[in-house]
């Protein structure tokens, strides 16, 4: 089976899901357009992570690619692209919400985003 020129590694789910999101900065690109409502290319960028742009610009090419999120221009201003949610995107909420409350709980040195969690319960 392929997926966006990638062979999967089993049929299982969980596997097909981390052929997918399975990296850290996938994880976060989609945290930042769900709970941050990032829309622009710079806006990722300035995440407190610091994704490389050449890194950024793989897993946005990839995301859209898997229909997480589509790609529009900037009606106001024709250069700028716009990144927005897919319905598929959404439905990631729950399973981030469980790794944010994961996090929390297990790494102490991690932020905790109790408004974060309330907002979204």
């Amino acid at each position: 089976m392929t997926r966006s020129n990638q062979i999967s590694r089993s049929s299982c789910p969980v596997s097909c899901a981390l052929d997918i999101l399975g990296d850290k900065w996938t994880l976060l690109v989609v945290r930042d357009l769900i709970f941050f409502r990032k829309r622009y290319f710079g806006d990722f960028q300035n995440s407190p992570e610091k994704i490389a742009t050449n890194i950024l610009s793989d897993r946005l090419k990839k995301l859209e690619e898997g229909r997480i999120l589509l790609r529009y221009r900037d009606p106001a201003n024709a250069r700028k692209v716009i990144y927005m949610p897919t319905e598929k995107c959404l439905d990631l909420v729950p399973p981030i919400m469980e790794l944010l409350r994961w996090g929390a709980k297990y790494v102490p040195e991690s932020d905790v985003h109790e408004n974060l969690v309330q907002r979204f319960e």
